[in-house]
C-alpha cells in the first residue's frame, strides 16, 4: 500500500514538473475585420510589444466577415488555454442583440481581458454631395427618404452604431450598406458608389485632405485632437456620442492566470513611451485597465447601445 502511494505521489510530482508556463507557445492575435481598418491597426500596434514581454510570437491574423462574428465565434469555440485571443469591439461587446441567431453569446462566452484604447469617429461624405454641416445633411437626408446612402464595417459594427444613433436622433431615413470592414467601405465611399459613413479620423484624413472626401463633424462629444476645427455632431443634435472602443478578449474558459499575465503585458505595452506619438498620429487614447474594468465598460455600453438598437428597430441576420 505504502509503495503505492508513494507512485502516484511521484507521478504527481512529476506531472507538475511537466507542466508548461504560460504562454508556452506563439499567440495568435485574431482581428475579426480585414487588413487595414482601424481595428487592424490597434492590434499591430501592441502586438509587437505584447510578443516582448510574453516571450513568444504574437501573430495578427485578420478573419472578417458578420460584423466581426465569424471570427469570434470560432475563437469561443476553439482551445481554451489562452494562445488564442481576439480584438473585440462594440459589436461584440454592446450590439450583439440585434443579431437573433448567432452561433455563440458574446456576453457569456467571451472574457474581457482589457480595453486597449478608443478614438472617436468622423462624418465624411462624398464630395458630390451638397452639404457642409450636420444640418445640411440632415435637411437633404429628410428631403429624400431612403435614398442616401451610408457604408459600414458591418451590421453592429462602431460605424453602422454611430450611423444609427445618428437616423434616431436627427429622426432621418439613411440607407445602410454593410460592408466586410471599414477599409473595402472607405474605397466605395471614395469611388463614389455611396454617400457617406462614419470612419476613424486617421483612416479619413488622407482623404479629406487631398479633397477625396468632406468630413462634417466629429462622433466625440468634444472636439478631436486631429481635427479641432471641425464642429461635434452633438452641436447640432444634442445628446449625440459616439466614442468607438477596442478590447481584447479571450473565450471565457480561460484560466484566470493566463487572463491576468494578457493583461499585464498589455497595459504595459500601452504605457510603452515609445507608442506615445503613434497613438497622437492615430487620434487613439490608450486606456488599460483590469479585466474587471473591461468587463464594467461592457455592460454600461451594452445597456447604451441595446436602447438605440431596440428604438430604432435594428435587426441582422
Amino acid at each position: 500500500m505504502r509503495i503505492l502511494v508513494l507512485i502516484a505521489l511521484l507521478c504527481g510530482l512529476s506531472g507538475a514538473g511537466l507542466a508548461q508556463p504560460y504562454p508556452s507557445r506563439a499567440v495568435r492575435f485574431v482581428v475579426p475585420y480585414p487588413a487595414g481598418g482601424p481595428a487592424d491597426i490597434v492590434a499591430r500596434i501592441v502586438g509587437p510589444g505584447m510578443a516582448t514581454q510574453l516571450g513568444q510570437p504574437v501573430v495578427i491574423d485578420n478573419r472578417g466577415g458578420a460584423g466581426g462574428h465569424v471570427a469570434a465565434g470560432d475563437v469561443v469555440r476553439g482551445p481554451a488555454d489562452g494562445h488564442t485571443i481576439v480584438l473585440t469591439t462594440i459589436a461584440h461587446n454592446a450590439a450583439h442583440m440585434m443579431y437573433a441567431n448567432l452561433s455563440y453569446d458574446p456576453a457569456k462566452d467571451l472574457k474581457p481581458v482589457v480595453v486597449i484604447a478608443e478614438a472617436p469617429s468622423v462624418l465624411v461624405v462624398h464630395p458630390s454631395l451638397p452639404v457642409r454641416s450636420v444640418q445640411e445633411l440632415v435637411a437633404l437626408a429628410r428631403g429624400n427618404p431612403a435614398k442616401l446612402t451610408y457604408g459600414s464595417a458591418g451590421a453592429g459594427s462602431a460605424l453602422h452604431m454611430a450611423a444609427e444613433l445618428f437616423k434616431m436622433l436627427s429622426r432621418t431615413d439613411i440607407t445602410h450598406v454593410p460592408y466586410k470592414g471599414s477599409t473595402p467601405a472607405l474605397a466605395d465611399l471614395v469611388g463614389g458608389h455611396i454617400h457617406m459613413m462614419f470612419d476613424n479620423i486617421a483612416s479619413a484624413i488622407p482623404h479629406v485632405r487631398s479633397g477625396r472626401l468632406r468630413a462634417v463633424a466629429v462622433t466625440s462629444g468634444k472636439p478631436a485632437q486631429l481635427l479641432p476645427e471641425l464642429p461635434t455632431i452633438a452641436a447640432a443634435l444634442p445628446g449625440y456620442e459616439s466614442v468607438p472602443w477596442y478590447s481584447i478578449s479571450v473565450p471565457a474558459a480561460v484560466p484566470d492566470e493566463a487572463v491576468r499575465r494578457l493583461n499585464d503585458v498589455a497595459n504595459k505595452t500601452l504605457k510603452a513611451p515609445e507608442l506615445n506619438q503613434r497613438w497622437q498620429d492615430l487620434g487613439l487614447t490608450p486606456l488599460g485597465g483590469s479585466p474587471e474594468a473591461a468587463q464594467r465598460r461592457n455592460e454600461v455600453e451594452t445597456r447604451r447601445w441595446s436602447q438605440v438598437i431596440k428604438a430604432a428597430g435594428i435587426k441582422a441576420q
